[in-house]
């Protein structure tokens, strides 16, 4: 592992019966970054993390965290991550202060140091004027950034997020991404899972794109749109179903791919107002209406949609 990278992932597998819930992945996230695990629900996104936080043993494959195995190590690394977990892990009968000072001495911190860190945390996350309150009267948000401010409580060098946004209202989930934001420029690692596109188009310097244990691409934004060229992707409704349409715009000049899932249907297009038009004309010659258009420029869904066949919403 280089003296620059934080996390190295080497052909990871975690098997469930059947089930290949991560099946030999690699990827390095380099300090001081924030780096992004982008995927449907059931990716493996979280098994991944829970073997990275030495939650779970791998079945093979090997874990660095600051060049600390987790196999041999796992003091080390449990000492330089923090980890919000996906389900919140607070104590409601406890005010948000004596979640922070328990969690401060399970991290081993006692008296003035812990009382400091705990008043800094509390400041952090925006949760000093409720630090008397008792958790469980907290909204979803607000035990969401007690959550995370758990986690930041040891100073640790690289920080774990497990879908930190889900079932947030969205002036919540906006406090939580300029929250990650402002962590990363005072030099925290950030490792971030979702199933959020705009999240992760957001945030990250890398992405790492999973489905069904396996890891289908990797880069940079910029990179992984190169992926699909700068091609456009044209969301369609149809009056009816009608499974000619398909072939029929497969037909046309300018269209690269075309997919149907659970309904929805859609086209890859390297120019949507040249090809709009022919799309009503093909349409009308199976019988077909089109009553709804969405017009997409290139994005991490159409990534998901060229590399899988479906749509990243529909998992």
């Amino acid at each position: 592992m280089t003296t620059n990278t934080s996390i190295e992932v080497r052909d990871l597998k975690k098997y469930f019966g059947p089930v290949k819930a991560v099946d030999g992945i690699d990827f390095k996230v380099q300090q001081g970054e924030i780096f992004s695990l982008l995927g449907p629900n059931g990716a493996g996104k979280t098994t991944t993390i829970s073997m990275i936080s030495c939650l779970l043993q791998p079945d093979s494959g090997e874990v660095l965290v600051m060049g600390h195995s987790t196999r041999s190590a796992a003091q080390q690394v449990k000492a330089a991550i923090g980890v919000v977990p996906q389900e919140i892990a607070l104590y409601e009968d406890l005010s948000a202060r004596e979640n922070l000072t328990f969690w401060g001495k399970m991290y081993g911190m006692r008296g003035g140091m812990l009382k400091q860190r705990v008043d800094e945390v509390l400041e952090l996350i925006g949760l000093t004027e409720h630090a008397a309150r008792r958790s469980g009267k907290f909204s979803g948000g607000m035990k969401r950034r007690l959550n995370i401010g758990i986690a930041l409580l040891h100073h640790p060098q690289v920080i774990i997020m497990d879908e930190p946004t889900v079932g947030i209202d969205p002036q919540s989930r906006r406090s939580i991404l300029d929250g990650v934001r402002a962590l990363n420029r005072e030099g925290a690692t950030v490792l971030y899972t979702t199933h959020y596109m705009e999240e992760a188009e957001e945030l990250s310097n890398h992405i790492a794109i999973m489905d069904h244990g396996h890891l289908i691409a990797l880069g940079t934004h910029a990179e992984l749109i190169r992926l699909v060229g700068q091609q456009t992707r044209i969301d369609l409704t149809l009056n009816a179903e009608n499974p000619a349409v398909l072939p029929a715009w497969q037909q046309v000049d300018g269209v690269s791919q075309v997919y149907a899932e659970d309904g929805h249907l859609s086209v890859l297009v390297n120019d949507s107002n040249a090809v709009l038009p022919h799309l009503f004309e093909a349409a009308t010659t199976v019988d077909a209406r089109i009553t709804g258009i969405d017009i997409k420029e290139p994005n991490l869904e159409a990534v998901f949609l060229h590399l899988t066949g479906r749509a990243l919403r529909d998992g």
